[in-house]
């Protein structure tokens, strides 16, 4: 025999003695049952096994049962193999199975502390914030039901806004959205004010209705006189014919007192709920903005009256909605319905009777005051959010966070990898969520002082991005170790809606001002000097600029109009700061400058 050969290996099985075969068992089976239950539950999505309890899922848990028997079973038989039974003679059992129960001692220690801890700081912190009369349940914030005769939404072309999901070329029938796209907008300063181009619609209206089917380009603008403007309103009026029955139907249930959309709140899939009637609210607005000002041009300024008010109303429609977008959209709505108010007032046709209803119903506007229930709501939101992943998997926040929906694999990869996540974290999630939230908005705005404070709004922004991207790992892993994964999704962009509330409460505190300064001019002859020759005759009480609770600037201009100016907007830097309040509003949140200045065009 060549002593260099090596010898043949004998796998012939050696049997242990029935001591050491239990021990081996249990070895065996400490180690295939876990992980034959964790490959389990990434092939069916679930670590509950008969999470169904249906006959698949029964199915899968027999499977499951044969298959780690089984590799228990071959196990058992390969360890019985010479070689390996005289390579694992070498290793004392005992050994073994003490660093097992060490280990899995550690891991439920560990998931039991991380458990305790996130129940812990999520319970405090949901009692100090419930002590304070928040809400955290986004139930709280759906509308109530309302009897269809009080509902403005209970009528048949509101229903098809939602049959037809916010299509508003199929639910309008009407060549308005085709025609817009035409009409080249005649301003040029973007910063002031001007009369809509009625000649450019009149002239896309008249292309229209000769059926002309190839592209013609947009309406060239032409200079919107006064007697321009009143020769193509008629024309324009002519166009948005079609848009009249539904406006009247609007405008014979908006005296009902109440609105509730037909929207349908599933809080199983919050950030899913469909709201296809904003852009359709949208929509009325801007034909109902482009009648009045042609109602103002061919000088029926009481029916240009009843086209701001259906569109105040239109805004009023979404008062009760908790959603962001839905608060949002109503600022977009009173902004649209400025615009033939400002005209009017410019032309000098509205009478007094006409300026104390418009100057009354922008009074009550207080977006300010409003913004607190979609925040309040946001803030729910997102705590049901990480009740929801918890509950359906962590392929839930992926697709959020992700450019859209899992297929199926990756769905059930991502509850498989949720699956390690401790319950405590959720929880951890939820008070970081939470705590960010309230930090972002603390100082804002004043509810009773009816402030905002952009300065506030900037440095709390620049805290939550370098609280997000704090730790030396990067934003993810940052994020999953300090618990902030939602609020760096969520949070970000809730800081412009404090700016966009301003907007909304100067556009309308600047017609209040406008309105009582043209009706004091009606009486005078003259502008007032200054606003507080307003007060209390042309209006109980000045409001106040919203961004600095002083009075608003106000200056009479050469060719005898005025200007109101946000002293926000125009406000000087000061020694202490290296940029103005103005530049804040135009640099960081690119607002224009005509939500924040009232002038008329120079005579």
């Amino acid at each position: 025999m060549n002593p260099n050969e090596n010898p043949k290996r004998n796998w012939t099985p050696v049997w242990p003695d029935r001591r050491t075969a239990l021990l081996r068992l249990l070895l065996i089976t400490s180690v295939v049952f876990p992980l034959s239950w964790a490959v389990n539950a990434l092939l069916v999505g679930s670590w509950d096994l008969l999470f169904d309890r249906n006959a698949e899922s029964v199915r899968h848990l027999i499977q499951w049962q044969i298959a780690w028997i089984a590799t228990v079973a071959v196990v058992f038989l390969l360890t019985s193999l010479a070689p390996v039974s005289g390579w694992l003679a070498r290793f004392n059992p005992r050994r073994w199975i003490l660093g097992i129960v060490v280990i899995v001692t550690l891991v439920v220690l560990f998931y039991a502390e991380e458990n305790w801890r996130g129940a812990r700081a999520w319970n405090q912190y949901r009692q100090e914030l419930e002590a304070k009369g928040a809400q955290l349940n986004l139930s709280t914030f759906i509308p109530k039901p309302v009897l269809d005769e009080q509902n403005f939404a209970a009528i048949p072309f509101v229903k098809s806004w939602f049959e037809f999901r916010g299509n508003t070329d199929k639910i309008w029938g009407d060549p308005y959205l085709a025609v817009s796209a035409k009409v080249r907008d005649s301003t040029t300063n973007k910063s002031v004010r001007q009369f809509m181009n009625l000649q450019a619609w009149e002239q896309a209206f008249a292309v229209a209705r000769s059926g002309q089917t190839s592209d013609t380009g947009e309406v060239a603008p032409a200079a919107p006189d006064r007697a321009s403007r009143a020769k193509a309103a008629p024309g324009v009026l002519v166009g948005l014919q079609p848009s009249q029955s539904h406006l009247t139907e609007l405008r014979n249930a908006s005296r009902r007192p109440y609105t509730r959309y037909p929207v349908v709140y599933d809080l199983e899939n919050p950030w899913g709920i469909l709201l296809p009637h904003l852009a359709v609210v949208k929509s009325v607005c801007e034909r109902l903005q482009l009648k009045a000002c042609s109602e103002l041009a061919a000088g029926h300024s009481d029916r240009a009256l009843e086209d701001v008010k259906l569109m105040l109303r239109m805004a009023d429609s979404l008062k009760e909605e908790s959603f962001l977008i839905s608060y949002l959209v109503r600022i977009k709505c009173v902004q649209l319905a400025v615009q033939p108010v400002w005209e009017g007032l410019a032309d000098r046709v509205w009478s007094d009777a006409q300026l104390r209803e418009i100057q009354s119903r922008f009074q009550e506007l207080d977006f300010v005051a409003d913004m607190k229930l979609p925040l309040d709501s946001e803030r729910a939101a997102g705590v049901l959010t990480a009740d929801l992943v918890k509950k359906k998997g962590l392929g839930m926040l992926v697709e959020l966070v992700g450019p859209g929906p899992l297929d199926s694999a990756d769905r059930k990869f991502a509850n498989w990898c949720g699956g390690f996540i401790p319950d405590g974290w959720y929880d951890l999630e939820r008070a970081t969520y939470c705590r960010l939230y309230e930090a972002q908005m603390e100082g804002t705005f004043d509810l009773g002082k009816n402030r905002i404070f952009p300065e506030r709004i900037v440095a709390n922004r620049k805290e939550l991005e370098r609280v997000i991207a704090s730790g030396r790992l990067g934003k993810g892993v940052s994020g999953l170790i300090h618990h902030h994964i939602l609020a760096a999704l969520l949070l970000p962009a809730l800081d412009r809606i404090p700016v966009k509330a301003a907007t909304g409460n100067t556009v309308a505190n600047q017609v209040v001002l406008a309105c009582a300064s043209e009706r004091f001019r009606m009486a005078n002859l003259s502008y007032p000097e200054g606003l507080e020759a307003l007060s209390p005759r042309f209006v109980s009480q000045l409001p106040a600029d919203v961004l600095t609770g002083q009075p608003y600037e106000y200056r009479r201009t050469d060719d005898g109009q005025f200007v109101i100016r946000s002293t926000g907007w125009s406000e000087e830097a000061d020694e202490k700061s290296s940029s103005t309040l103005g530049e804040i509003l135009k640099n960081l949140f690119r607002e224009q400058e005509s939500d924040w200045v009232w002038q008329y065009p120079e005579k």
